[in-house]
């Protein structure tokens, strides 16, 4: 059961008493080369788009459960939720994450194995009401200051163009989540429900759902946090959590 069923199922009453009702993720099913995804859009300029990794204690939350039950000493719920990028055995960020304007964690465009490493690798990111992804070494040469961050691998989508190592016939085939940015500046989490090779998850974002740029977040590990669909995965202890968090109504 959804940690906050209450404000879901409110809405209805709150809404006959004119006040706001909560905020509920846009979520939808998207069919693409035979597979089936869930797709959630949100707009930076109208919802709080978050990046968390450690508690107040300074540990790990690990869990979308955890995340929302700190939160609740806050009157915040959580509205959607996925894993948020790669991370190492302590949980910790493989690469940049930055929380309320403050780095924790370092850009990582050192060479080495794995997905992360498939450069170019990119950033997920959110300030003053945009959002946006760009590779890695491009975020780099902006210099922009950020509300928030997240680094992850391989770029899926680069100015419209699909990473170069993508093979459509390729046999590695996972369970994938991602994050991408449309023309019109809505931010897109997708997940697929069975596993799909890279070259179709890209093309996923850049066809199907308008994102000329989109970074993968993980594999296997793909958790998503959605109420609305009564969707609250927590098979994997998780490092990095993007969430969008909203204000219980009063």
């Amino acid at each position: 059961m959804p940690l906050f069923p209450k404000a879901i199922l409110a809405g209805a009453a709150i809404l006959s008493a004119g006040v706001a009702a909560p905020a509920v993720a846009a979520c939808r099913n998207v069919s693409h080369l035979g597979e089936d995804y869930i797709a959630c859009s949100f707009d930076p300029a109208a919802n709080d788009i978050r990046l968390y990794s450690k508690d107040q204690a300074g540990a790990p939350f690990k869990s979308f459960k955890a995340l929302s039950l700190e939160l609740r000493h806050r009157d915040e719920y959580i509205v959607f939720a996925m894993n948020g990028g790669m991370y190492h055995e302590d949980l910790s960020p493989v690469g940049l994450h930055i929380e309320e304007g403050l780095e924790q964690a370092p850009l990582n465009t050192n060479p080495g194995w794995g997905n992360f490493h498939l450069l170019p690798n990119g950033v997920f990111y959110v300030g003053d009401g945009k959002a946006g992804v760009m590779a890695a070494e491009a975020y780099r040469a902006a210099g922009i200051k950020l509300r928030f961050a997240t680094q992850s691998g391989p770029m899926l989508v680069i100015d419209g163009a699909l990473h170069p190592r993508f093979l459509p016939d390729s046999d590695s085939l996972k369970t994938r989540n991602g994050v991408g940015v449309t023309t019109q500046g809505q931010v897109v989490f997708a997940v697929s429900k069975r596993p799909v090779r890279f070259h179709d998850f890209a093309t996923l974002f850049r066809d199907a759902l308008d994102c000329p740029n989109a970074l993968f977040l993980d594999g296997t590990i793909s958790s998503l946090y959605a109420p609305e669909i009564n969707r609250h995965d927590r098979l994997f202890p998780l490092g990095p959590i993007i969430a969008v968090v909203a204000r219980f109504p009063r």
